[in-house]
């Protein structure tokens, strides 16, 4: 074999592959194609902050988008999106859920509680009001999704629901050791947590008082 032969082949080789992969076939193969038609929207009833809302959904949305883009609720906010984050919590029937991991057909008859609907400026939540006195919102970005999960925090504690620390399980008590695994899902890029930790004590013993 001679090196003019091996020159040729090698040439008739690219150009095989080249109008191989030319051909429909092999493109359409090759890559996915995608979804034709439009998804059909889902009616979705919530009770959001004690009023029904209705609503037509893209069976896709996002708890979380459907009280931001479709509700106009921006209180609840969009930090990592993947749930490790908890700026998204928000209260759905009693208990508190990162609405970025929901989908928000999932939820249709729930009540929903956002930051919006647990107090006013004029009248705040008692937990608002210790997050404003012991200087727990810092920047105030994570601020709505660690109120809201305090709140629920406080609940989980009064009904006997125990947690990881847990030392009783006949008996759930507050403690700081508590709170702070309970609410360690909700990431303060500030590191406002002694505050956060002083303002939950606050609302607690004032519950109990």
């Amino acid at each position: 074999m001679t090196d003019s032969s091996i020159t040729v082949s090698r040439r008739a080789m690219l150009g095989g592959s080249a109008a191989l992969c030319a051909t429909p076939g092999f493109a359409t193969a090759a890559a996915p194609k995608p979804a034709e038609g439009k998804m059909d929207l889902i009616p979705t009833t919530l009770k959001v902050n004690g009023k029904d809302v209705r609503l037509s959904l893209d069976p896709r949305t996002t708890l979380l988008d459907a009280l931001r883009e479709h509700m106009h609720l921006t209180g609840s906010k969009k930090g990592c999106d993947h749930g490790q984050c908890g700026a998204c919590t928000v209260i759905v029937e009693g208990r508190r859920i990162n609405s970025c991991l929901t989908l928000a057909v999932m939820h249709d008859g729930d009540e929903v509680t956002t930051i919006e609907g647990l107090g006013t400026p004029q009248k705040l939540h008692p937990m608002q009001a210790a997050f404003v006195q012991h200087d727990g919102y810092q920047c105030g970005y994570c601020t709505p999704g660690q109120i809201c999960s305090a709140v629920a925090v406080l609940g989980e504690i009064d009904a006997g629901i125990p947690s990881h620390v847990t030392a009783d399980l006949d008996k759930v008590s507050y403690s700081d050791a508590e709170v702070r695994e309970r609410m360690s899902g909700n990431i303060c890029r500030c590191a406002a947590y002694p505050n956060i930790i002083a303002a939950v004590r606050d609302v607690a013993q004032g519950t109990k008082a």
